[in-house]
């Protein structure tokens, strides 16, 4: 192949992004040169943080540049190497997605045994997705046997791990919010032990209803006022991780709530931010006991696949709406084998 597709950032968006902020581009497959790998990517992750690197301004990682290719999470095949520790047919985990063809130096490349587990784990369950579910609840939240976890956007690729790894970690009782009827049934499916859609009235009433004794940990995904709802559900020395405010991405103006922020003194709670790079320390014990509990079946975990590089822009789109249950991925080749 001497044809390569990359979809490029083509304006900034103003509020929710639209098919009009992206661009896709032909370009010539690359040649590595000493120490780089060329890799056809099979599958690339769309995450909701890339929202944020949308926009131009400072934060924990750099902006996309418009009128050149995103990036992001991808995994794919080894197709020119001219690396020492790299061989052809070699399948790696890299953060060049949003392409067909990367070049990148194989030292930003991670080799995995494709024979362990499908491709696409390892962009999900078995990856970044997974070590944040794990990292963020064990560590930055410090879940106790027996406690009460609340989950919000509980039904997406970090949530729907969450909830799951506080059940087989003890917690006492696991409530989740999801976006739709569908979704609350899936969390019931996945052992959590009470979920509501948020669209059925005030999250802190639902989750009231839920959570009759109060909450001792929650993960946040959404902030504004599922936050808002979780300070006011939380019993003393509550904890929170701030794992994404999926609600006020695409705002224009700043969000009204959390109002009632004075509440974190008298309850003496914990908010803590958090990212995943932070948590690198964990990463073996992350995947012993996933791996473990993915060969026991009692892990279960969604994806959400789109076809083709050319649907990335649509696919992160339905990503910001909701659309997909669990991870949200793009199969880069399309329905013809990758």
């Amino acid at each position: 192949m001497t044809s390569n597709r990359e979809i490029h950032l083509a304006s900034r968006p103003q509020g929710w992004p639209t098919e009009d902020n992206f661009r896709l581009v032909e370009t010539d497959v690359p040649t590595p040169g000493p120490g780089q790998i060329v890799v056809r990517n099979q599958y690339m992750s769309v995450d909701p943080y890339m929202r944020g690197r949308m926009n131009d301004v400072k934060s924990y990682v750099a902006p996309f540049a418009v009128d050149a290719p995103l990036d992001g999470g991808a995994i794919g095949e080894v197709v020119a190497s001219q690396a020492a520790d790299i061989a052809v047919g070699a399948t790696v985990l890299h953060g060049l997605g949003w392409r067909e063809y990367a070049l990148l130096d194989a030292t930003a490349a991670r080799t995995v045994d494709s024979n362990l587990a499908p491709v696409s784990a390892y962009l999900g369950v078995l990856g970044m997705t997974g070590l944040t579910a794990y990292a963020g609840l064990l560590e930055v939240a410090a879940m106790k046997p027996g406690e009460t976890v609340f989950v919000s956007a509980a039904a997406g690729a970090v949530g729907s791990l969450v909830g799951q790894i506080a059940k087989l970690k003890g917690a006492g009782r696991v409530v989740g919010s999801a976006g739709s009827p569908a979704k609350v049934e899936r969390l019931r499916a996945l052992g959590f032990d009470a979920a509501f859609d948020y669209h059925d009235g005030p999250v802190r009433d639902s989750l009231r209803a839920a959570a009759p004794d109060g909450v001792d940990v929650y993960f946040d995904n959404v902030g504004g006022d599922h936050l808002e709802a979780a300070i006011s559900a939380m019993n003393l020395h509550g904890r929170a991780a701030i794992c994404g405010m999926i609600a006020q991405y695409n705002a224009t103006e700043p969000p009204p709530a959390p109002r009632n922020l004075a509440l974190v003194i008298g309850k003496r709670l914990t908010l803590r931010g958090f990212l995943v790079n932070d948590h690198s320390d964990v990463r073996a014990a992350f995947v012993r006991d996933v791996a473990g509990w993915l060969r026991e079946g009692t892990l279960s975990y969604d994806e959400t696949i789109v076809d083709g590089i050319e649907n990335a822009p649509a696919a992160f789109l339905g990503l910001l709406r909701g659309d997909n249950l669990g991870k949200m991925l793009v199969r880069v080749c399309g329905e013809a084998p990758c």
